[in-house]
C-alpha cells in the first residue's frame, strides 16, 4: 500500500492489469516544466536561477533580486498548476512514444503534486490526447509503485526526472528497470551521477527501445 492514503485510494479505483507495468512521472518527462517555468515566474514580477537543481532558494524578484522565502515560492508553484494548460506543452516524443509502449503495457502516471491539483492536471493531459491513469501523490513515489505492481512478478518500469524518486523506486521494487529522462539535458549538469541500477536516456526516441525491451514487449 502506498504511504498516502489518497494515493492508496486513487490505486484502488483501478482496474486490475497483469500486463508489464510502465509508470511514468509527469513534470519535465510527459509535460515539459522547467521551460515554461521561468516564464510563468517572470509574467508574476520574478526569476528563477539554476544554479542548483532546486527550486526553493532560487527564485527571486527581478525588480531587488532578493530571494523570495518558501511560502511564495510554494504559492507560484501552486499558481502555476492551477493555471498549468496554458503553460505546460508535451515534452518532445513523449505522445508517439506512449502510444508504441501502450499496445503492450499498462501505462499509468504518478505525479507527485498536491492531490488538488490532480482534476486539473488530468483535464489538461485528456485535452493533450493522454487518457492514462493519473495518480497524485504527496510522499515517496517507491511504494506507490510496489501498490501498483501488485503481489505478481510483472515487469516494471519507471520514469522520472529526480533521482530521489528513482532511489525511492528502487528501495520499493528491487528489480524495477528504473530511467533517467529529462526534457531539458542542460539541468544534468546539476545533479550528481545517477545510482547504479538507473539508466540515463537522452530522450523519447532514446528510452522507447530501451523501455520495450526491459518489459519484453
Amino acid at each position: 500500500m502506498s504511504d498516502d492514503p489518497e494515493t492508496a485510494r486513487q490505486i484502488a479505483e483501478l482496474a486490475r492489469d497483469s500486463r508489464p507495468l510502465l509508470v511514468l512521472d509527469v513534470d519535465d518527462v510527459i509535460l515539459e516544466f522547467i521551460r515554461p517555468f521561468p516564464r510563468f515566474l517572470a509574467a508574476k514580477g520574478y526569476a528563477l536561477g539554476m544554479e542548483t537543481f532546486r527550486l526553493h532558494g532560487n527564485v527571486t524578484e527581478i525588480d531587488t533580486g532578493a530571494v523570495v522565502d518558501r511560502e511564495t515560492v510554494s504559492g507560484l508553484l501552486g499558481a502555476f498548476f492551477a493555471a498549468q494548460a496554458e503553460w505546460q506543452t508535451m515534452a518532445a516524443g513523449a505522445s508517439e512514444a506512449l502510444e508504441s509502449l501502450s499496445a503492450g503495457a499498462e501505462i499509468v502516471l504518478l505525479t507527485a503534486m498536491p492531490h488538488r491539483h490532480r482534476a486539473v492536471r488530468r483535464a489538461h493531459l485528456e485535452a493533450l490526447g493522454l487518457t492514462y491513469p493519473l495518480l497524485t501523490t504527496e510522499m515517496a513515489k517507491g511504494p506507490a509503485i510496489a501498490a501498483l505492481r501488485g503481489d505478481g512478478k510483472r515487469p516494471v518500469a519507471f520514469v522520472d526526472d529526480l533521482p530521489h524518486n528513482l532511489s525511492s523506486a528502487r528501495d520499493s521494487v528491487s528489480d524495477a528497470h528504473l530511467f533517467h529522462l529529462m526534457a531539458d539535458n542542460s539541468l544534468r549538469r546539476l545533479l550528481p551521477p545517477p545510482a547504479e541500477g538507473i539508466a540515463v536516456v537522452e530522450d523519447w526516441p532514446d528510452a522507447t527501445p530501451k523501455i520495450a525491451s526491459a518489459l519484453r514487449l
